[in-house]
């Protein structure tokens, strides 16, 4: 038997049509629903890339953490052979300053040795003309004519040449030293154990360690 079609009535709705045909009468909450997963999702996704993204301190730009460096050390690599060139570099600059302090050094001390070698040949000769007046003066004090005003300059001006360091040397009695002495006459004598000045001719003078003139004498050999 054939079931015969009912008639629709206007005024029923078509959600009381749909119940009627077996359709879910709340399709619109189920659409509702999968809106708001969406939304969720969308969320959970946003808060994943803030994750990464933070704000500066400083001036509120966004900060991307930066990626791992290699372990391989790679970048790395080039900038600690330009260190060790540097440091090398360094020392080679450094061994070259102390080289060159090291003949400063050496220089200033022969410049100084030779500027007191020329001032002392310098007082040298002066004093070295003078010699011949000493001389005058040690034969007058022998013959007693150093007395008086004459006596006195004679003393002033030995004082005087000896604050520049010229000293005097042979007496009667001083072993002979062939280095400082000039021997023109010899003798034996069993007074002497080893050969002695016995008569000095003329004085020696010196300047300091320097040998002005050696002493004239006349020298005694044991017998």
């Amino acid at each position: 038997m054939t079931d015969k079609p009912r008639a629709v009535d206007p005024e029923e709705t078509p959600g009381s049509v749909a119940g009627e045909s077996g359709t879910p009468a709340d399709s619109t909450g189920d659409g509702a629903e999968s809106a708001a997963g969406l939304v969720e999702e969308t969320e959970v996704m946003v808060d994943e890339v803030s994750s990464t993204v933070t704000e500066s301190p400083s001036d509120g730009a966004p900060v991307v953490d930066a990626p791992a460096r290699p372990a391989d050390g790679g970048p790395a690599a080039p900038l600690g052979a330009e260190l060790e060139a540097l440091r090398a570099e360094l020392e080679e600059r450094t061994r070259d300053l102390q080289r060159v302090s090291a003949e400063y050094a050496n220089y200033r001390k022969r410049v100084e040795r030779d500027r007191a070698l020329v001032g002392e040949q310098a007082t040298g000769a002066v004093l070295t003309a003078l010699l011949p007046i000493l001389d005058d003066l040690d034969r007058a004090r022998e013959h007693g004519d150093l007395v008086g005003p004459f006596g006195t300059v004679a003393e002033q001006l030995t004082t005087a040449l000896g604050k520049f360091g010229l000293t005097v040397f042979g007496e009667q009695g001083d072993p002979f030293d062939p280095t400082r002495h000039e021997a023109v006459a010899h003798q034996t004598s069993a007074e002497v154990s080893e050969p002695t000045c016995v008569q000095v001719m003329r004085r020696g003078y010196q300047l300091g360690e320097r040998l002005l003139r050696p002493a004239m004498v006349a020298v005694a050999d044991p017998e």
